[in-house]
């Protein structure tokens, strides 16, 4: 069928007589109308094959679901992206339907069973975005990846950025980038009570729970102290379907952007360790070191924690990131004796 006639009798009315609408949509015209949202499957569709680490050629079968699946436009483009032609052997509607049903029947204690088979059917939900904390330096630090089944449970241990910290803010986000700012903040809180130390002494193991409705549940614990908080966020406080496709697409156009400032947070994150470990090695091996190997150090220190404090990772370089690892080594060598003394542990 290339064209349909569209008919809407006594739409309205005007000077006491009905007025009716009728046009001839052309397949054509209907095609240049829905173009653009035709094209925005392509994206979903390379995501979908890159997390599940297979191409496209060792796809077995492609279903069609949706109502809107029904346009040739949108099939064509399936085989399109494929290299498949999709199977029509589903009712596109009614295959949401019973798979909501299905899972309702999982979540509420039953047990459906496949056909003929006998084999449990199962449904596993899923995470639809990356979750983090943020870390020093404006990192978002990732926790949980996308597509994880639920439930989830996950613990990752983390230490203070300043001496002596007494308290610490948890801050959830929600996305893909590597930088806070740029991801949905889900929710914040502050873990007190913190045991006074120098920086990266103190052990705050950070938790995440994801029950198989959705519900998450941050937690953060001194293990020294004891001392807990937590904060418990729902689906209304967590990323609509407009923001993820949103984020979606950001995390494709900036790609190259994210590329280098995931280099730049592993140099600063590894420079960073370098120093706090040097200046550590220093304050125990006062009487030890020879004066000439004590001034190399806190050279070689002060080099590292200059060039750190000036870099910005929304501006860094490809030259700076490497001018920090360079910079990095030159101490991992001067400290290393050092480090030797006080009993520090190679990273």
């Amino acid at each position: 069928m290339e064209s349909t006639m569209i008919s809407l009798p006594y739409l309205t009315q005007a000077h006491g007589s009905p007025v009716n609408f009728e046009y001839t949509l052309s397949r054509s015209t209907f095609n240049d109308l829905t173009r653009d949202l035709v094209e925005r499957t392509a994206l979903p569709v390379q995501n979908a094959l890159s997390d599940a680490g297979i191409s496209a050629s060792e796809l077995g079968r492609v279903l069609l679901v949706g109502g809107s699946t029904r346009i040739p436009a949108v099939q064509e483009k399936v085989r399109a992206l494929t290299g498949k032609q999709p199977s029509k052997s589903i009712n596109p509607d009614e295959c949401v339907a019973q798979g909501a049903a299905i899972q309702g029947d999982t979540l509420s204690g039953g047990h459906l069973a496949a056909s003929g088979g006998g084999n449990m059917i199962l449904l596993l939900d899923v995470t639809p975005r990356s979750l983090s904390i943020e870390t020093v330096g404006g990192v978002a630090t990732r926790l949980v990846e996308r597509n994880t089944t639920l439930p989830v449970h996950y613990s990752k241990i983390f230490s203070t950025a300043a001496p002596f910290q007494r308290s610490v803010e948890i801050h959830v986000l929600q996305g893909e980038r590597p930088m806070a700012k740029d991801n949905k903040s889900i929710g914040k809180f502050r873990l007190n009570g913190i045991k006074p130390a120098p920086a990266g002494v103190p052990q705050i193991e950070v938790t995440f729970d994801i029950d198989t409705n959705g519900i998450l549940k941050v937690s953060a614990k001194d293990l020294d102290t004891g001392k807990a908080q937590s904060i418990t966020i729902t689906d209304n406080q967590r990323m609509s379907d407009e923001e993820i496709n949103r984020a979606i697409r950001d995390a494709e156009q900036y790609a190259a952007q994210n590329g280098i400032r995931r280099e730049a947070l592993s140099a600063i994150e590894k420079g960073n360790r370098t120093a706090n470990r040097a200046q550590n090695a220093l304050n125990q091996t006062k009487k030890e070191l020879p004066k000439e190997e004590r001034k190399q150090i806190k050279s070689d220190l002060s080099s590292l924690q200059k060039l750190l404090a000036k870099t910005k990772v929304d501006t860094v370089t490809e030259t700076q990131i490497q001018e920090i690892l360079a910079t990095g080594a030159r101490l991992e060598a001067s400290s290393a004796n050092a480090r030797r003394l006080a009993g520090i542990p190679e990273d």
